[in-house]
């Protein structure tokens, strides 16, 4: 199985500050992902053309989708986004947002895939260590997360820590295995001139990884300011079904 997450800042472009839903689009087809975890997706906003890129990326990859709206600009509003090939059992949005910051959420799915039963858990964290902390924090003690637990979990997304402070604190206390480490391997941001491995993923449970690796093409240092991160995997011995 094949597990693609990204930062698509919009569908516009880090360098030439171009919108292009397109060229997302080419970069996320040309790795053929089974699974799609997306932030900073764009619904009915001026910036990207009015565009429902939830809608259109749903329809264009034929997938299943969860779509988790944080922040509203004018009429429209942008978060994050879950692709599917597979069906997806159960949905489940928490808010990550702290006091009067921006707003900031993670989404929770149960995929039902050929190989079993995958808790994915998609998010954006904020700007400022503490505020990072506390997020991990309510994410990984939330009954939402918590009811999950039998089941294989990965967590993906854009972490924006900088000095990778999470994996060996809160993820490693509750099990986790950080798959994008060391840093200096994953280096995802700025995409044109990467030196920030802000992307990452963790894994926890009955979980084969077979490789990781960050997606370098032309194309992906244009498209967004982020590059992709590709997980390829297997779930062994989960669950078969989300009501087993």
């Amino acid at each position: 199985m094949r597990l693609l997450t990204w930062n698509i800042h919009k569908g516009i472009g880090g360098r030439d500050r171009r919108y292009s839903l397109a060229r997302i689009i080419d970069c996320i087809e040309a790795e053929n992902p089974d699974l799609v975890c997306l932030q900073e997706v764009d619904r009915l906003v001026h910036r990207s053309h009015h565009d429902d890129q939830p809608r259109l990326l749903a329809r264009y990859f034929r997938s299943h989708s969860v779509f988790q709206p944080n922040v509203h600009v004018g009429g429209g509003t942008y978060g994050n986004l879950v692709l599917s090939r597979w069906p997806i059992a159960s949905r489940h949005r928490i808010s990550l947002r702290r006091g009067g910051r921006k707003s900031r959420g993670a989404q929770l799915v149960l995929v039902d895939s050929p190989e079993g039963v995958l808790h994915l858990v998609n998010t954006h964290l904020g700007l400022a260590e503490g505020e990072r902390r506390w997020q991990v924090e309510r994410l990984l003690g939330h009954m939402l997360f918590r009811s999950a637990d039998p089941h294989p979990t990965l967590v993906v997304g854009d972490f924006n820590d900088w000095r990778d402070t999470l994996a060996t604190d809160r993820f490693a206390a509750a099990g986790f295995r950080h798959l994008t480490s060391p840093a200096s391997r994953f280096r995802t941001f700025p995409a044109w001139l990467a030196m920030g491995g802000l992307d990452k993923v963790f894994a926890r449970g009955r979980i084969d990884v077979r490789h990781v690796r960050v997606v370098r093409t032309s194309l992906a240092k244009a498209a967004s300011d982020h590059l992709p991160l590709v997980v390829d995997f297997h779930l062994d011995g989960g669950h078969r079904t989300a009501a087993s």
